[in-house]
């Protein structure tokens, strides 16, 4: 059974940060060493909010506590999403330094989460840069949207080729597999959505319908299925397959219940038995 020590944000109502990849992981049969970033009572989306944020030095001394369990050489791997300042994304580093150095074999999934199309970059100052710069180059996977891949390569893509070359870029920079979520080129149908999933030279598309809604928490569920089924068949082709088919199945049963949370545990199922799979194309 692998184990992922997951940092991320927290919420006590929806399912967002650790909220939404806890469970994931845990329904996918991995064992979870969460670790929270912040505790808040629901998504900052909702415009009003209640709790705290953590700095890097509690995540530090968390992880220094599991670290004297003696347990990290069983950590398999790391995985984060939304730094709330490069304070925490420090924090996040010097642990995947640390567990690399207990298991050389353990990975490092890095969900750069920075902005969208529409919303522009929504991080605090510093965060765009201090992924680019520290992050990156000391992850193995990385899931950004169409957004943050342009951002970070410094591209601005609208075709396949342009992607491919974007994707490259990053990969200069330190990670081995890319997974590209929320993908629009111009190839793409105005009623579809692309994911792709890329690693050794090699690029492999999943096209799902597009469904209208828009919900906290699914980016941090496609980060941790990707890291999921990776760990288990070691390759991307696979991974971005199984992933794609649960995050649309886990989005169209919420949008049929027209709910702005969504149904993780309600639609459960879609984690390990999606109710309808997608054709996986290499391009």
């Amino acid at each position: 059974m692998p184990t992922v020590l997951s940092i991320q944000s927290h919420v006590a109502y929806g399912h967002a940060g650790n909220s939404s990849a806890v469970f994931t992981l845990q329904r996918l049969g991995i064992e979870v060493w969460p670790v929270h970033t912040v505790q808040f009572s629901n998504h900052t989306g909702y415009g009003a909010w209640t709790g705290r944020v953590f700095d890097g030095q509690f995540v530090d001394e968390v992880v220094e506590g599991i670290a004297d369990r003696g347990v990290l050489p069983g950590c398999d791997a790391v995985l984060s999403g939304y730094l709330g300042s490069p304070d925490i994304g420090h924090a996040v580093v010097g642990t995947v330094a640390r567990v690399k150095e207990a298991n050389p074999a353990a990975r490092y999934c890095c969900d750069p989460v920075i902005g969208d199309v529409g919303r522009g970059v929504f991080v605090r100052p510093g965060v765009p840069e201090f992924i680019r710069d520290v992050a990156l180059p000391a992850a193995d996977l990385v899931t950004p949207n169409h957004f943050e891949l342009d951002l970070l390569s410094g591209r601005t893509t609208r075709t396949t080729a342009e992607v491919k070359d974007a994707v490259a870029a990053v990969q200069a920079i330190g990670p081995t597999t890319v997974l590209t979520t929320s993908l629009v080129t111009e190839d793409t149908p105005d009623d579809a959505v692309d994911l792709l999933a890329s690693e050794g030279g090699r690029h492999f598309r999943v096209r799902t319908p597009r469904l209208g809604l828009s919900v906290n928490g699914a980016g941090d569920a496609v980060a941790a299925l990707f890291l999921a089924h990776h760990l288990r068949t070691g390759s991307a082709e696979q991974a971005v397959a199984a992933a794609a088919a649960s995050v649309w199945g886990l989005l169209a049963r919420t949008e049929a219940a027209g709910s702005r949370e969504i149904l993780l545990v309600a639609a459960q199922g879609e984690l390990v038995a999606p109710s309808r799979t997608f054709e996986v194309e290499e391009i």
